[in-house]
């Protein structure tokens, strides 16, 4: 009986060791776990870098629009520019608003 009893032990301590996971099983995947956040966050910093490189190509877009239409005024106004009158044309406006109100 004592035989049969210990056979009994020693196969019930036997199935609880073989019932858990090794250590390398745990090591394993462990390492998947880390590998899998790091890969997460490696796309999130990619998805950010490629969102914030977006946003200064429209900010540097938007400015160079804005300077190129600025010169395009500065230009328009330029080219549309009246020439200055000379002397004998000013004085001949100046009588014609002194006399164009009497009649």
């Amino acid at each position: 009986m004592k035989r049969i009893s210990y056979l009994f032990l020693i196969a019930g301590m036997a199935t609880l060791v073989s019932c858990g996971p090794s250590a390398e099983e745990k090591a394993a995947a462990e390492k998947m776990k880390q590998d899998s956040i790091a890969a997460v966050q490696k796309m999130v910093d990619d998805s950010v870098a490629v969102a914030v490189a977006a946003a200064e190509k429209a900010m540097q877009d938007s400015i160079m629009v804005a300077e190129k239409a600025k010169a395009d005024s500065i230009e328009a106004a330029k080219k549309n520019k009246p020439k200055p009158k000379s002397k004998v044309e000013q004085k001949k406006e100046e009588a014609k608003k002194v006399t164009h109100g009497r009649g």
